[in-house]
């Protein structure tokens, strides 16, 4: 029997597939061992027209597999198709090696990814969730009975049974932590709400770019990197736009195939998505399998209740294409084709970021009012608001008091034309014409 705790990150990648290979399949698994921190040894393909229910693959490759390991030194096995946990625990015991499947990766990356508690938690509560369908018999020390010496008289139950005891206990501890955590981000959520700020949650493939263009226009400093699910816990920032504010969610990049225990798991993550106002469906230009991605991201979105939120797409590293240039492709004024509506940009060198952001003030429907109001000095407080608000572009203090000029919504112009010394700020306002 062969040491199963030890971590080994030399591996020996298994692509099953039926019928033809899809080579984009096998390279975006090859990303996901290197971001899970895995070197890899060698590649081995593995047509499974018929599934072997003991192992997978058949016995032929499965010999192919084991020599294969052998000469490359591979301490790890990871393949790129879920395992039953038979299937996983015969593959160990022929190849002597750990094995792991493409759920059990993506939650080994997780895991490295969560800084947040809530983020934790998450990961933890996926990763117990299939650890549950690995505690099969098989291990003889599962099988051992407690009971039988003193103090511990009686029926016993087996160490597996024990360990499903204090998993279960486990997962129900983690659940309690996590609705008390989704009831604060539920109340966070009502606030934005309740300061009528729009809410737009960036979504797409992983390592589109995401963290990129959410630090390029709030300024955060969310982590950034060329890997897959360089992101995991959601960041929301305030940005300005043209017309107004808006409150900003940078959410988990999604992938094909997204293990069902991480979209049980990570639903306040992926609420974020499902609860906002408008998404910023982000695609990697350059990536040439960027219409698949659409869709696939797009089956997420169906999958978390977010299918129906209007979209813009923005298709991000224009940088990396030879001769492009940022543009904004317009629908022509059809309305039922304004989801499809498209902004190129590079987030990377800032190229595109106005036009991103007076399209997305567009359709947000945010709206602006400029002009120039005289404020008696008895008006301080009204004042004192504007400057909060930021709305401010010059000022001058006279005798009478100060004469401003601003640049304001009209939501919040229409806020302050209803309070104390509304009155300069309703002068502001069009003049609406009755709907009869």
């Amino acid at each position: 029997m062969f040491d199963r705790s030890k971590r080994g990150e030399h591996a020996l990648l298994i692509q099953p597939h039926a019928g033809r290979l899809e080579e984009d399949v096998l390279e975006e698994f090859t990303d996901l061992a290197r971001s899970a921190g895995a070197s890899i040894a060698a590649t081995v393909t593995a047509r499974i027209d018929r599934p072997n229910p003991s192992t997978l693959i058949g016995s032929g490759k499965l010999d192919e597999v084991k020599a294969m390991a052998d000469a490359t030194g591979a301490d790890l096995v990871l393949v790129n198709h879920a395992l039953t946990p038979v299937q996983e625990r015969n593959l160990e015991r022929f190849l002597e090696r750990r094995v792991i499947d493409r759920t059990g990766l993506i939650l080994d990356i997780f895991a490295q990814r969560a800084h947040s508690h809530e983020g934790k938690l998450q990961v933890e509560l996926a990763q117990l969730r299939h650890l549950a369908t690995r505690l099969v018999r098989g291990w003889t020390h599962l099988e051992r009975q407690r009971g039988g010496s003193i103090g511990l008289r009686g029926p016993g139950e087996t160490q597996l049974e024990t360990d499903r005891r204090l998993l279960q206990k486990r997962v129900e501890q983690l659940q309690k932590r996590l609705e008390k955590v989704e009831v604060q981000r539920t109340q966070m959520r009502r606030a934005r709400v309740r300061s009528e700020m729009p809410r737009v949650a960036l979504v797409g493939y992983t390592n589109a770019g995401k963290s990129t263009l959410f630090n390029a226009l709030t300024g955060a400093g969310a982590y950034a990197a060329d890997q897959l699910f360089a992101t995991l816990d959601p960041t929301v920032r305030r940005i300005q736009l043209p017309g107004g504010n808006a409150m900003l969610a940078d959410t988990v990049g999604f992938v094909r195939d997204l293990p069902h225990e991480l979209v049980a798991a990570f639903r306040s993550t992926l609420s974020e998505a499902r609860e906002a106002d408008f998404l910023l469906h982000l695609v990697d230009a350059a990536d040439p399998l960027r219409e698949e991605r659409i869709a696939q991201v797009d089956e997420v979105l169906e999958a978390v209740g977010a299918g129906e939120l209007p979209q813009l797409l923005v298709f991000n590293k224009i940088d990396r294409i030879e001769g492009a240039e940022v543009r904004h492709d317009a629908q022509d004024g059809v309305p039922d084709e304004a989801r499809r509506e498209r902004v190129w940009i590079s987030a990377r060198d800032g190229r595109g970021l106005e036009l991103l952001q007076s399209v997305l003030g567009k359709r947000l429907g945010l709206q602006h009012v400029t002009g120039r109001v005289r404020l008696p000095p008895g008006a301080g407080r009204l004042r004192s608001r504007l400057h909060q608000l930021e709305v401010i572009r010059s000022e001058q203090a006279d005798e009478e008091g100060w004469l401003i000029d601003v640049d304001i919504p009209i939501a919040e112009a229409e806020k302050l034309a209803a309070g104390a010394d509304g009155e300069v700020i309703r002068a502001l306002l069009p003049v609406r014409t009755p709907e009869w």
